[in-house]
């Protein structure tokens, strides 16, 4: 078994091996981060544009069947109730203005929706706190090596156990 960089489990890597793992992890996670971003922005476009259609087809469907919609409704309705000609357009009116009412408040829905996503700033937020974190980052004092021979008989055994625990 051996670590993601290569190098076997037992064995202890260079600063230089270290800084490299950590470059390309901290390349990997911004680059993460910004592919996070995107999706987010893409997504909340697609809302915005799902929002404006629902207003978009709300007028048109007010202003392009009224005329023709409510003439054939007045005149269904007349012949089915014998009421006043005029209450009958009202009626008519009064079902395409429905109709456009639920399509607002479907766009208004969507348009909320788009607005209280805040995919962006949230990864903004996360990539300042990635770096705050980093900047403040110390290295860990590293021991002095000991030469003693008991941690010299040790040493091989721990390979061993790690070699046998890894199979």
């Amino acid at each position: 078994m051996s670590a993601p960089d290569g190098s076997p489990v037992g064995a202890e890597r260079s600063i230089g091996q270290l800084f490299a793992s950590a470059t390309t992890e901290m390349s990997a996670l911004v680059h993460d981060e910004i592919a996070l971003a995107k999706a987010q922005l893409k997504q909340d476009v697609k809302r915005g544009a799902t929002s404006g259609g629902a207003f978009t087809v709300a007028g048109a469907v007010l202003v392009f069947s009224l005329p023709m919609l409510n003439f054939a409704l007045a005149y269904g309705i007349r012949t089915w109730s014998d009421w006043n000609l005029a209450i009958c357009f009202l009626l008519s009116f009064a079902a395409n203005v429905l109709i456009a009412l639920v399509l607002v408040l479907v766009g208004v829905v969507f348009a909320k929706k788009a607005k209280k996503s805040k995919g962006p700033q949230k990864v903004a937020a996360s990539v300042k706190e990635t770096a705050g974190v980093l900047q403040k980052a110390k290295p860990h004092p590293r021991p002095a090596p000991a030469t003693t021979p008991e941690l010299e008989d040790r040493a091989p055994a721990a390979i061993e156990a790690v070699a046998r625990s890894s199979s």
